[in-house]
């Protein structure tokens, strides 16, 4: 399964912070194919994330590749662009964004996306979240008009050792399963380089992604964890 959104840790800092940039690249192991033998018999296991928050004077970009494994190599592909335009202070800031890929048998729907979105972070950055209402448009869909709501949000505590992050989703979008799709992807790391004599450039992070979705990889509601590692350039 994809992930989904823009956000992810950092990207929830969005163009409140101009000094700051981070890229990270993770590899996740997926229980589905334990929880759901009979429905995700087929699921791969193993997914490598690369993602890449940029802010600068106008805005800030934000984008990731996921990428799906199995023994024969790499199965599926997909990737979403997101910018934020703003040249005024303020909360609130113009956001678009791309969404697309491939898998063996099909190729995911072009998507584009617009709207406004607000974002909060404390002065300290160590928490804060964002909110997004958009209007979606899938190319070569049945339906191709659409809207989409996500949030966004992250939290860095006990001097930073343990990030909480994450996004949902809710969109419309008619499919086999529904017309109504909720995803989420709560996220929980713990940031070796805080630990007591650890180098503190020594950026690997260890933790858990859970998936939780209706109407996505099948009819009804699906909650998947994995197991994670993370580095952050």
């Amino acid at each position: 399964m994809m992930k989904k959104t823009f956000f992810i840790l950092l990207s929830s800092l969005f163009v409140s912070c101009t000094a700051l940039f981070a890229q990270n690249i993770q590899l996740h192991y997926d229980f589905g194919r334990s929880f759901y033998s009979d429905d995700l018999s087929a699921r791969p296991r193993l997914t490598s994330t690369v993602e890449k928050f940029h802010p600068d004077k106008w805005g800030s970009t934000f984008f990731f590749v996921d990428m799906d494994y199995t023994s024969k190599g790499v199965v599926s592909a997909y990737w979403e662009i997101a910018r934020e335009l703003q040249f005024w202070k303020g909360p609130f800031s113009a956001h678009v964004e791309y969404n697309g890929g491939l898998a063996k048998e099909f190729s995911f729907n072009n998507a584009y996306l617009v709207g406004p979105t607000y974002t909060y972070n404390n002065t300290s950055f160590s928490k804060g979240f964002t909110f997004t209402a958009m209007y979606k448009y899938i190319q070569k869909h049945d339906t191709p008009n659409n809207f989409q709501l996500t949030g966004t949000w992250y939290l860095n505590f006990c001097n930073d050792l343990y990030t909480c992050s994450g996004f949902a989703d809710l969109w419309r979008e008619k499919t086999g399963f529904g017309s109504m799709i909720f995803l989420t992807e709560p996220q929980f790391w713990v940031n070796l380089n805080k630990v007591k004599g650890v180098n503190d450039k020594f950026n690997l992070s260890v933790g858990s992604e859970v998936k939780v979705s209706t109407n996505f990889v099948g009819d009804g509601w699906y909650v998947v964890p994995t197991l994670a590692l993370k580095w952050t350039l």
